[in-house]
């Protein structure tokens, strides 16, 4: 569901893209590409390509460039499969966020930016406030928080875990419903690719 021409597209020319094409630019051996070369580096290089989706996760841009299909205009026979499509396609949409690995998750940064203002505070309260004589408690409390954050992480790491596996199962059988689709002469795949998006800015 990721359009490959938009991919190479987008690594040549915006600015989101920058590392991604540097690491392309090696793999060539030279600076000016075609979006053809950039292609071709892209299926012989599929790591090149999990790097384009990865960023796009981590930037809250979407790896499906597919538009939901417009039921309007079908057959009678196609709008339930079509419609059973886009809900997919939304939920496909809605859950992405945690195909990004958790280590390089948004919810570890807070995480971890939580666990640095407690411990300031724990510092504040018992130097500058003098409160020595309760610097066990303070203590106390500092490391129940990090048990909790611990426990927290956990769970959220499961989470990531499982939508994950959801969102790889959801993909392929969305992908063969669109298929059965276009047997059935009810859609165009290609009528369906979104080939720009309006998040990016040229470089």
């Amino acid at each position: 569901m990721t359009n490959l021409r938009r991919v190479a597209l987008e690594i040549k020319d915006v600015g989101l893209y920058d590392l991604i094409l540097q690491d392309v630019q090696k793999i060539a051996g030279k600076r000016r590409l075609s979006v053809e070369e950039i292609e071709h580096i892209l299926i012989d290089h599929p790591e090149i390509f999990e790097e384009y989706k990865q960023t796009n996760i981590e930037y809250n841009l979407s790896n499906i460039h597919l538009k939901n299909i417009d039921t309007a205009s079908l057959k009678e026979d196609c709008k339930k499969e079509a419609e059973a499509i886009n809900k997919n396609l939304d939920t496909l949409r809605e859950i992405e966020k945690y195909t990004l690995e958790f280590e390089h998750s948004s919810v570890l940064v807070i995480i971890f930016s939580i666990e640095f203002f407690v411990l300031f505070s724990v510092q504040y309260f018992i130097v500058l406030l003098s409160l020595k004589s309760w610097q066990l408690y303070i203590y106390g409390f500092f490391m129940l928080s990090i048990v909790f954050a611990w426990l927290y992480a956990k769970k959220e790491k499961r989470k990531y875990k499982e939508f994950s596996a959801k969102y790889e199962e959801l993909y392929v059988q969305t992908l063969q419903m669109i298929d059965k689709m276009e047997e059935k002469e009810c859609i165009k795949k290609e009528d369906l690719w979104i080939l720009e998006s309006d998040e990016h800015i040229k470089a």
